[in-house]
C-alpha cells in the first residue's frame, strides 16, 4: 500500500473519496469564502490536485441551487493544476424540511427536524467530480426508511420510533445516496455513492444509531437486487461502492453489524488502504474519539487493485508543510484506490 502516488498511470483508474468539511453556518457563506480566498479551500484543492483522482466523491460541501460554490471549488482545483470538469450534485436531504417534529421536543423547523440534520437546505452536501463524462445518474436519496426490508424502526420494547404519519415521509438517507455511471476511456463504470449520518446525538432509543445501520444495510439490499422502487438491476460490469459511512467496524459508538457485513460481502473487496508507513488505516481524527476508519472505497471483486492509500502526512515537531496543509483541510483524510481493468 502506498502513501502518495501523484496520480494514476495510463492503464489505471484512480478513485478518491473525501469528507472535506467545507460547510459553513449559513447559505451562501461557502461561496463568499471561496470568492474571497479561503485557506481551507486552498489546502483542499492542492491536495486533490496532488493526488489527481479520475473520479472524486466529496462530502461536506454546501449545496446551492446553481452549483456556484461547487463551480468555485472546481475552479480552485484547476488553479492548483488539475481539472475535474464534470460534476453531479443534486440537492441533498440535509436541511430539507420534513414537516414533522422528528426529535419530539414540541418544536418544528429545527435542524434536527429536517430529513437530514441541517440549518439550511444543502448544508454539508455531497458532490461527484470527474475527469470523464457522467453518462447517467440516479438520485436514490428519496428512498423511504420504512421501505427498507427489516428496517430498525422499532425499539426493543416494540414501540415504533416514529408515528405512522412520520414514517410515510421520512427518508432513509441523512445526506445522499446515488447510483452514477461514468464513461471512462476503458469503459463505463457504475458508482454507488453515499454519505451516512452519524450514529450519535440521540437518546436511549438510538434513532441515529439505527438509521446509520440501515443506511449501510441499504447497499446490502441493493447488491442483492432486493429493493423495488425503480432502482434498476445491478450492473453487469464492474462497480464501486464509496463514501463516508460514519462508522468504524471496531471503534466508537454505533451498531457494527452493517459495516462489518459490507466489508465482508463476497461481491466486494476491501483494499484496506494504509497511511503508507505501516500504521493503522484510519481516515479521520475527531478529538472526542481519536483516529477512526469511516471513509471507504470498496470495488467489486472483478477489479484488480493496483494501489491504495490514505493521505495522512506524519505529524510532530519535525514535520513539514504537507502535514500542516492536511490539518488545515479537514479532520478527514482523502482515501484513494487505483484500479486496473
Amino acid at each position: 500500500m502506498l502513501f502518495w502516488a501523484g496520480g494514476a498511470g495510463a492503464d489505471t483508474l484512480r478513485l478518491a473519496t473525501w469528507n472535506v468539511e467545507l460547510s459553513r453556518a449559513g447559505p451562501g457563506i461557502l461561496l463568499r469564502d471561496l470568492r474571497r480566498g479561503d485557506a481551507q479551500a486552498d489546502a483542499v484543492a492542492e491536495i486533490i490536485a496532488d493526488h489527481a483522482p479520475d473520479i472524486l466523491l466529496l462530502q461536506g460541501v454546501d449545496h446551492d441551487a446553481d452549483h456556484l460554490a461547487l463551480l468555485a471549488l472546481q475552479s480552485r482545483i484547476a488553479q492548483a493544476g488539475y481539472s475535474l470538469p464534470y460534476r453531479y450534485a443534486p440537492p441533498p436531504n440535509s436541511g430539507l424540511a420534513s414537516g414533522h417534529d422528528l426529535d419530539g421536543d414540541g418544536r418544528l423547523g429545527e435542524p434536527e427536524d429536517a430529513q437530514g440534520f441541517g440549518r439550511f437546505r444543502g448544508e454539508g452536501g455531497m458532490a461527484l467530480l470527474s475527469r470523464y463524462p457522467i453518462a447517467a445518474a440516479q438520485d436514490l436519496s428519496g428512498f423511504l426508511w420504512v421501505d427498507l426490508p427489516h428496517a430498525l424502526l422499532f425499539e426493543d420494547t416494540g414501540a415504533p420510533l416514529f408515528p405512522a404519519a412520520v414514517l410515510r415521509d421520512l427518508r432513509l438517507a441523512s445526506v445522499a445516496q446515488w447510483r452514477v455511471e461514468v464513461t471512462a476511456p476503458q469503459g463505463r463504470i457504475t458508482l454507488f455513492a453515499f454519505h451516512a449520518g452519524p450514529p450519535v446525538f440521540d437518546g436511549p432509543e438510538d434513532r441515529n444509531g439505527r438509521r446509520n445501520h440501515d443506511q449501510l444495510m441499504f447497499w446490502q439490499h441493493v447488491l442483492a437486487g432486493e429493493l423495488d422502487g425503480g432502482l434498476g438491476p445491478m450492473p453487469e460490469g464492474r462497480f464501486v461502492l464509496m463514501g463516508d459511512a460514519n462508522q468504524d467496524p471496531q471503534r466508537g459508538e454505533g451498531r457494527k453489524a452493517a459495516i462489518r457485513t459490507l466489508l465482508g460481502d463476497p461481491r466486494l473487496q476491501d483494499p484496506r488502504p494504509s497511511h503508507g508507513d505501516g500504521t493503522e488505516m484510519t481516515t479521520v481524527h475527531w478529538p472526542q474519539t481519536g483516529p477512526m476508519r469511516v471513509d471507504y472505497i470498496l470495488p467489486s471483486r472483478d477489479w484488480e487493485v493496483a494501489a491504495s492509500g490514505v493521505h495522512w502526512p506524519k505529524t510532530g515537531p519535525n514535520t513539514g508543510p504537507e502535514a500542516a496543509r492536511a490539518e488545515a483541510a479537514s479532520r478527514h483524510r482523502l482515501v484513494w484506490v487505483d484500479l486496473t481493468w
